[in-house]
């Protein structure tokens, strides 16, 4: 019990420091940490940076942080694809989910209409959702280190912006 609350304490101090917000912990059924927020806003500058964790999953509250500009949840163990959730996050401008083991990529991205970076090299995506094609903002999208459809990628290049950086 006593190692458990020092690796909790421990966890709570890098994600001080890395993200300069203060959220509670409380044991999920995988014993991961959970952030909760109380308001929707992230300090120092917008930012949540949950790389590094060894997450399997995003918790349902950082969807919730409305006012969120930066998301980083690369280098962990996510699967499957993003909750369709991540639509909330209207301010989001960099998304970086590099590698993990994700499959696939909700559709409900293409509904961030800020977002300028979309990092989702190293993952297994072998589809790619044709709303991606909506992101009108977009300037980088780094796809390397998959296996997706090249006919998907033709699809949604039509819509993007034709200046945007398609990372292969």
């Amino acid at each position: 019990m006593h190692m458990k609350k020092l690796l909790l304490l421990s966890l709570l101090a890098t994600t001080i420091a890395l993200s300069g917000c203060i959220p509670t912990i409380t044991p999920t059924n995988q014993n991961q940490p959970e952030i909760n927020s109380n308001t929707n806003t992230v300090p120092n500058g917008n930012k949540l940076d949950l790389s590094n964790r060894g997450l399997t999953q995003v918790s349902q509250d950082v969807f919730k942080m409305t006012n969120l500009q930066e998301l980083n949840v690369s280098n962990n163990k996510l699967t499957g694809a993003l909750p369709a959730e991540i639509r909330h996050l209207q301010k989001l401008q960099i998304l970086d989910a590099s590698n993990n083991q994700m499959t696939g990529v909700p559709a409900e991205i293409g509904q961030l209409q800020n977002l300028q970076i979309l990092n989702l090299a190293n993952n297994q995506l072998t589809g790619l959702p044709y709303e991606l094609g909506n992101l009108k903002k977009l300037k980088v999208l780094d796809l390397s280190g998959n296996n997706y459809s090249t006919q998907d990628l033709e699809i949604i290049r039509q819509g993007l912006p034709p200046d945007v950086n398609i990372i292969l």
